[in-house]
């Protein structure tokens, strides 16, 4: 399972005109399951997303948590997160877990990470074209993989 998280001033995700979710100071979270990813690795993130130390304290240094500002969630999902380029110039997405597969967890996802914050998060559209709008603060941009 893999996030690509992004600190933001402010975040927002919108699919044929219509908002599906908008948040203030916070995470963008880009998420994509693999193939064998399952409810043990949800956990693991959405407690690793709640908890990563990456925003100022009053020292200037990043020794916050998400959960310590009282900050905001946008999960975005986004399989192109598994693309493999090692051969060739298109890229193949076959470690992409399957729909199937995928709602379930990025559901999940979203309601875990929701109960470490203690609030909910906001989210797009699993499988739809949407378009993301950011302001990210820093920038700070993280991978993470578990």
């Amino acid at each position: 399972m893999r996030a690509l998280i992004q600190r933001a001033r402010e975040a927002s995700v919108t699919s044929e005109g219509e908002t599906l979710g908008a948040i203030g100071p916070g995470l963008l979270i880009f998420w994509c399951a693999a193939e064998g990813d399952g409810e043990e690795q949800v956990s693991t993130l959405a407690a690793k997303v709640a908890r990563l130390r990456i925003f100022s304290d009053e020292s200037g240094k990043m020794n916050r948590s998400l959960i310590d500002i009282g900050g905001e969630a946008l999960v975005v999902s986004q399989f192109t997160l598994y693309a493999d380029t090692s051969r060739g110039n298109r890229p193949s997405f076959t470690v992409a877990a399957p729909p199937a597969i995928a709602v379930p967890l990025y559901e999940s996802f979203c309601r875990q990470l929701s109960g470490e914050l203690g609030k909910p998060v906001a989210a797009g559209r699993f499988g739809a074209d949407m378009q993301v709008h950011l302001i990210n603060d820093g920038p700070v941009t993280i991978w993470l993989e578990v």
